[in-house]
């Protein structure tokens, strides 16, 4: 359905359907040196698809480990979602370096191997463009693992020596020097080709991600940074705020004028999207005719969800209150009402409707009636002009420019029909990301910058500092003699 990014997404495929025959007699006029591979557009495409396609694994990873904040919860129901109390763990900010180390390696892999795959490629690529455009996607990976586990290794190559570690500050500086190395030889395209692919906008707001989190990251504040790559953003008119909220996130949300940076998926194509399955009860299957039950585990804290004003258009991301069949009936739970209630009475709840219905669940993402499958096509918005804006008002509010970050916050409060702020403190700041970026993933990020990621909320005691990082994954320990633990841990 991504009509635009497929050529990419696929083009290895047509590539060699293209070269196909029934003759297996070896010729010699269709080969292709190893160092000339990469010159034409179709071969491009071809080594840049699989790159690209990586991202879409960024969903399953961020959606386990987000639980870690006060928007998500993830609460055993009986038995179901029990899972060594992994979920629970994880709520609690207790998770340890064996019993969870899968959700940690799976993160660390992920990037890694994501990473390797760019260096392997990076030698067959000459055109600077597509070259400028792999070193930022590489340094995307790295900008994800220093965000999670801080002390990393920093990858520019594939084999030689065990790589050393490398401190917060420095691999934020080697991202910094690649992506503004980079930028002059990056295209200046929104959408159409370049849909789904790095170009000058996705660096800039890379580079307004680490400025906002640099004091994490280094000790050191660069508000006036981020500030400045929002500026490009906005005033290159390349993108524009969506009148409606929830098209962003539609089922078709290609067309988005306001998605900077999208993962494409496709139902049939490339699945792994599948946020339908993981919020709505098993009964949701009669209202959206999905091919199985879906498994009735994320949903939102009750705090969360009751700091939403009625007024505020984007309450309606959340599903409460009776559900219906696709032929309006009534839907009842063990002759219960199935009724969505935003409270969860406690983590863990004994087998029963009560236990099943807790929790307000998610419609952001437009859910997809009478589909095929169990995935969606809904593309995962990586960047959108409406995080840009906010981007910038902290930025001007941390800097003392209130009045400029009140502006930015009108700005995408006015979008969503909620009334206009007359004030803003850094609470207020926090508060209005939550409403505008829930369940985007960027709240664990969100609460540690604004220092309220140890503090306690529902289901979860305050924690000590340390856990604002995860611990390096034991798998790796063990493979990598120069890596060393985080602190804490």
């Amino acid at each position: 359905m991504k009509i635009n990014f497929k050529h990419i997404l696929f083009g290895s495929a047509l590539l060699l359907a293209g070269q196909s025959c029934t003759d297996l007699t070896e010729t010699t006029y269709d080969v292709i040196p190893t160092d000339q591979f990469g010159s034409t557009a179709a071969q491009q495409a071809a080594l840049l698809g699989p790159l690209y396609s990586s991202l879409g694994d960024y969903f399953g990873r961020y959606a386990e480990l987000n639980t870690v904040t006060d928007e998500q919860v993830i609460p055993t129901r009986g038995g179901d979602w029990k899972d060594g109390d992994a979920w629970k763990r994880l709520k609690e900010h207790n998770w340890t370096t064996t019993g969870d180390d899968d959700k940690f390696n799976g993160m660390w892999t992920w990037c890694y191997n994501s990473i390797t795959s760019i260096n392997q490629q990076l030698g067959n690529i000459t055109e600077p463009a597509t070259l400028a455009e792999l070193r930022v996607l590489r340094a995307y990976y790295h900008y994800i693992l220093l965000d999670h586990f801080r002390n990393i290794i920093i990858a520019e190559k594939v084999g030689g020596d065990a790589q050393t570690q490398k401190t917060g500050a420095e691999t934020a500086a080697w991202i910094e020097k690649e992506i503004k190395e980079s930028y002059p030889n990056l295209s200046a395209t929104a959408g159409g080709a370049y849909y789904g692919r790095v170009n000058k906008y996705v660096a800039n707001m890379i580079l307004a991600k680490l400025y906002l989190n640099s004091e994490v990251y280094t000790g050191t504040p660069r508000w006036a940074d981020a500030k400045v790559q929002c500026d490009t953003v906005i005033a290159s008119g390349k993108y524009v705020l969506s009148a409606d909220f929830f098209s962003n996130f539609s089922t078709q949300n290609q067309s988005s004028k306001e998605n900077i940076f999208a993962v494409p998926f496709d139902a049939s194509k490339r699945g792994g999207f599948n946020m339908n399955m993981r919020t709505l009860h098993y009964l949701s299957q009669l209202t959206y005719n999905t091919p199985q039950a879906p498994w009735n585990g994320y949903c939102t804290a009750t705090e969360f969800y009751n700091s939403f004003a009625e007024a505020d258009g984007r309450k309606k991301m959340w599903i409460v209150g009776q559900q219906y069949s696709s032929d309006g009936k009534a839907l009842t739970d063990d002759g219960k009402p199935f009724i969505f209630t935003p409270e969860i009475p406690a983590f863990e709840m004994p087998a029963g409707p009560v236990a099943r219905l807790a929790g307000a669940r998610s419609q952001k993402y437009e859910i997809q009636r009478n589909g095929a499958s169990n995935d969606q096509d809904n593309d995962f918005v990586l960047f959108r002009l409406g995080e840009t804006y906010l981007i910038r008002a902290e930025a001007n509010l941390r800097l003392g420019n209130t009045a400029a970050a009140i502006a930015d916050v009108n700005i995408v409060r006015a979008r969503a029909s909620a009334p206009p702020v007359t004030k803003l403190t850094l609470d207020d700041m926090l508060a209005e990301r939550g409403w505008e970026m829930a369940w985007e993933y960027v709240r664990r990020q969100d609460l540690i910058r604004f220092g309220q990621f140890n503090k306690a909320w529902q289901f979860k005691p305050a924690s000590p500092a340390f856990r604002n990082i995860f611990p390096i994954p034991a798998t790796q320990l063990s493979l990598n003699p120069n890596l060393k633990q985080n602190p804490g841990y």
